[in-house]
């Protein structure tokens, strides 16, 4: 992302924060604003690994499904005795699983991505009502509550994670061979494959770390709420894809940052807690949230037009591996 559209997204967010204060002035507490964080982490998480699928040119419908399914499959684990960490360890296998199935299916089948993921997300969601019985699982050790509802100097534990996640995640993207292998694949699958990127392997990673950042969110939301149930993350998907779209990733891929996905996430999160402590009624939300992503695509339309492009510092990194 350029620096000037990273500017225009933090100064639309304080735009937006600044308006919500002056309507609610409750808005700026303490307590409020730790929820706001709270909030989200989880979305957060969710859309690292949703920018990375999509800096690719692909895209993850899966990732609230995947999030369900390893939800549940790690809170039947703990509830027959088995160990909390083995459990997670468990949670996260059925993310790898479900990210490199989404993967081969695109990069080795050549599946188009949307068809691909969207059949996973009813397979993972189909698996999680089989695990569970349709039924609901609650009442977990609070030593395993303590990730999702847990905090350390006031500082909620999946704020912890999630600010973790985007370091690492963002050194790989700007650090590392593997996220100019990202950006060159996004910008053009051909050019990448002639150059001597193996680009069915690039793919299928990226898939692969949407799904274990899936995993780990159901992890969290799960010890959050002290309740694992199919149906949990119908909507998170789609939250997603709007954050990052939001945060100026091109839906084409090739260009975006991780950065600007998190301004998104906030700016989402912002929105719909600023409506409820407004009172604006829960049948006019998603329409009005529906409006901002319909308002920010067309500006990132109109400001940098529909072709994908290498970032400057990603050229200079290709033709010092090349």
């Amino acid at each position: 992302m350029r620096r000037n559209d990273l500017f225009l997204r933090v100064g639309l967010l304080a735009i937006l924060c600044l308006s919500i204060f002056i309507l609610v002035p409750s808005f700026g507490k303490l307590t409020n604003l730790i929820n706001i964080l709270r909030q989200g982490a989880l979305l957060n998480i969710l859309a690292i690994g949703m920018t990375i699928v999509i800096l690719t040119g692909g895209i993850d419908l899966s990732n609230g499904s995947v999030l369900a399914l390893s939800s549940c499959v790690s809170a039947i684990a703990m509830k027959n005795g088995t160990p909390m960490v083995i459990s997670i360890i468990i949670s996260i296998a059925i993310g790898v699983v479900c990210g490199i199935a989404n993967g081969t299916m695109v990069a080795y089948i050549r599946i188009p991505p949307f068809i691909a993921t969207f059949a996973m997300m009813y397979l993972a969601r189909g698996l999680a009502y089989v695990v569970l019985n349709g039924k609901i699982m609650y009442g977990f050790d609070k030593s395993f509550r303590f990730i999702g509802a847990g905090d350390v100097l006031g500082v909620p534990i999946p704020v912890i994670i999630s600010v973790l996640l985007l370091l690492f995640f963002q050194a790989i993207l700007t650090q590392t061979s593997f996220g100019v292998n990202i950006y060159s694949i996004g910008s053009n699958k051909e050019s990448s494959r002639l150059v001597g990127i193996d680009v069915k392997k690039v793919t299928v990673m990226a898939y692969l770390i949407s799904g274990v950042l899936s995993a780990i969110a159901g992890i969290i939301y799960t010890a959050r709420l002290d309740t694992a149930e199919p149906v949990v993350g119908a909507s998170f998907a789609l939250d997603a894809i709007g954050a990052v779209i939001i945060g100026g990733t091109s839906i084409l891929g090739g260009e975006g940052n991780l950065l600007g996905s998190v301004i998104g996430v906030f700016i989402l999160t912002i929105i719909v807690n600023g409506m409820n402590m407004i009172g604006i009624s829960s049948l006019w939300q998603e329409f009005i949230v529906g409006g901002v992503i319909l308002v920010m695509i067309t500006i990132q339309v109109y400001m940098k037009g529909t072709k994908s492009i290498i970032q400057p510092w990603n050229i200079k990194m290709i033709k010092n591996k090349y």
